[in-house]
């Protein structure tokens, strides 16, 4: 091929870059898709931070259940169930973690770093229920994520509702 060629072929796919990176930059981006039925996340990084919050949950448990007291670290969580080491950072991409834990119980925050529609912050404690907030940090006092989900609510009492009077 001669210089001519070869440059101009050169060009043809500097602009075929461009331009996928310009229609890439205009096209909508996807929907979040629901991993599980009653999912409460937005949005993957949403989806991300539950889960690290229902593992560290799992995790504390046994904890628990074999040294009867929580961890007072993420670090002493290792080996927990599924938590690793890996786990123990607190950089989670788009989520900054805190944790606090001691013997009497534990709590945990996830904030985003960027607070948006789809990156809401996240508060659970010791009583496992996973509350939120959307433009501030969670805390023990936000709103409980979503009442109806198993995992994240606190046990209803039944109802005797349809019980005839007596």
């Amino acid at each position: 091929m001669s210089r001519k060629t070869t440059r101009a072929i050169l060009r043809l796919l500097v602009m075929a870059a461009a331009l996928a990176v310009l229609a890439s930059a205009q096209a909508p981006p996807m929907p979040y898709k629901q991993k599980f039925p009653g999912d409460p996340a937005r949005s993957e990084p949403e989806a991300s931070a539950l889960g690290y919050m229902r593992t560290v949950l799992y995790a504390q448990r046994l904890y628990k259940q074999k040294k009867g007291r929580y961890a007072g670290s993420l670090y002493a969580l290792v080996g927990s169930g599924s938590f690793t080491k890996r786990m123990t950072k607190t950089d989670r991409g788009a989520y900054t973690v805190s944790f606090g834990g001691g013997k009497g119980g534990f709590s945990i925050a996830l904030t985003p770093k960027q607070f948006d529609s789809a990156h809401r912050a996240f508060y659970t404690d010791a009583s496992g229920v996973i509350r939120y907030e959307d433009e501030k940090p969670a805390t023990a006092e936000s709103p409980v994520l979503k009442e109806e989900h198993g995992e994240s609510a606190a046990p209803k009492p039944e109802s005797n509702d349809s019980a005839p009077p007596q």
